[in-house]
């Protein structure tokens, strides 16, 4: 079956609905499937789930969801730089599920493996820890933590072929090529689209078998930057 869709809207025809848990890909704004994100704001739905490193900035990428309120909880590992998801988080019209960002990163590669829960170490004796088995293995305590699996990923990849192998560039390969694994729909949107075969067998990072669809960015895509740091001027 074809897996290059026209637009955003298209590839996810169908496949949202209220309620729904869905991984979005990404570390700051780096590697984040903006116009997917953008599309699902427009589609409306809400009570969503988002499984996601961070929340985004005031209405750039997630930010965009929490400004429409269509997120209900949010599983995540750093949610600064964003004033409107403090704000409804302390207000008490948001859930949060806090994660160590290594056993949040695990929790999804577990899912994606078939592997419904495994221990750690990181968080026992804290509050990450509360309400969760804890069992001794060799006179240490570990904390039990369950595998994560969505509806849907939504994922940004460097450069994809037709089949839908993908490849990501530097930083922007963090908890995209995991959650690709992990849902029963996976959507990528690709800054480079090139024929099947044009990638490297060993420089492909997603194979193909886990992307379902897949949309094309256009040229001048633009690329947001969380913060910028520049050498302030002489006096």
């Amino acid at each position: 079956m074809p897996k290059l869709y026209p637009d955003a809207r298209a590839a996810l025809a169908e496949q949202l609905r209220d309620g729904m848990t869905i991984m979005s890909g990404g570390f700051g704004l780096c590697g984040v499937p903006m116009v997917l994100i953008e599309a699902i704001r427009d589609a409306g739905v809400r009570d969503l789930t988002i499984i996601s490193n961070n929340a985004g900035t005031d209405n750039v990428g997630l930010g965009m969801l929490l400004h429409t309120r269509q997120v209900r909880k949010m599983i995540s590992s750093y949610v600064g730089e964003n004033a409107e998801f403090a704000r409804q988080f302390l207000a008490g019209e948001l859930e949060i599920e806090f994660n160590p960002q290594g056993t949040l990163a695990e929790r999804i590669r577990a899912g994606g493996a078939g592997i419904p829960a495994f221990f750690t170490k990181t968080g026992v004796g804290t509050a990450v820890a509360e309400g969760k088995e804890l069992r001794d293995f060799d006179g240490e305590t570990y904390v039990m933590e369950r595998g994560l699996f969505a509806d849907l990923a939504i994922i940004h990849a460097w450069k994809g072929d037709a089949e839908g192998n993908l490849a990501y560039r530097k930083t922007a390969r963090n908890f995209n090529p995991m959650m690709a694994t992990a849902a029963r729909m996976t959507v990528a949107q690709v800054e480079h689209l090139v024929p099947a075969g044009a990638i490297e067998p060993d420089a492909i990072h997603t194979p193909g078998i886990f992307v379902k669809r897949m949309i094309a960015l256009p040229e001048g895509y633009e690329k947001r930057i969380e913060s910028r740091t520049v050498t302030k001027r002489a006096a």
